[in-house]
């Protein structure tokens, strides 16, 4: 049997060991407590200060070069051009994922099109084009329905969403990531029978922005 050896605390003392590491640890870990506990404070103190602003989004044109219904079955070609604007005038935002779709009467149409990371600095607007395709979406059987009565009332409601995640900047300082999540509204003539050419909306409107923790 091999012998256990335990330090008591009358050992300790003896040696004067085992108290000084102990207390250079409890020493460490007051400065280091400290110290995040200001780089926190400091940085909720920026954070209240600036208030960053959510960014803006707003279509610029949406093209519709396909959209037909076969049974339960839709095909779309779509391309949106949306405009984006940091109206901060200290924060910079970076863009680190872009997820772009569509969807019509409430269901999805296009499959999801990744735009590439995006910094934006203070107030700068950049301009977003995003090709927007759906091969066979299944969707519910009531929308052959509802695309006939759009025909024949001549107009076309499109929803576009954007969503991703987003992190502020703040001279050197950067944020963790923030979801957000953009709707636009789209709305444009919708003849009969498609067109040969195009279907095409040129608007301005704004579109809603919600950023998420």
């Amino acid at each position: 049997m091999s012998e256990i050896t335990i330090k008591s605390p009358k050992h300790c003392a003896q040696y004067k060991q085992c108290f000084k590491i102990e207390r250079n640890y409890k020493k460490f870990s007051l400065a280091l407590s400290i110290f995040i506990t200001a780089i926190l404070l400091l940085s909720l103190a920026i954070w209240v200060i600036l208030r960053p602003a959510k960014p803006q989004f707003s279509i610029q044109q949406v093209d519709i070069y396909q959209l037909s219904l076969s049974g339960s079955r839709i095909n779309s070609s779509i391309q949106v051009t949306l405009l984006s604007k940091n109206p901060n005038q200290k924060v910079a935002i970076y863009y680190d994922d872009f997820q772009v779709y569509a969807t019509y009467k409430g269901q999805q149409i296009t499959s999801y099109t990744s735009l590439p990371p995006l910094y934006q600095d203070h107030e700068e607007s950049n301009l977003l084009t995003a090709p927007l395709v759906g091969n066979e979406v299944p969707v519910a059987p009531s929308l052959g329905y509802e695309m006939g009565r759009d025909q024949t009332v001549g107009r076309l409601v499109l929803n576009l969403r954007v969503s991703g995640r987003l992190r502020w900047k703040v001279a050197t300082w950067v944020t963790g990531h923030y979801g957000f999540d953009v709707k636009c509204i789209s709305v444009m003539a919708f003849e009969p029978s498609m067109p040969s050419a195009p279907l095409t909306s040129n608007q301005g409107a704004q579109c809603s922005t919600t950023v998420l923790n």
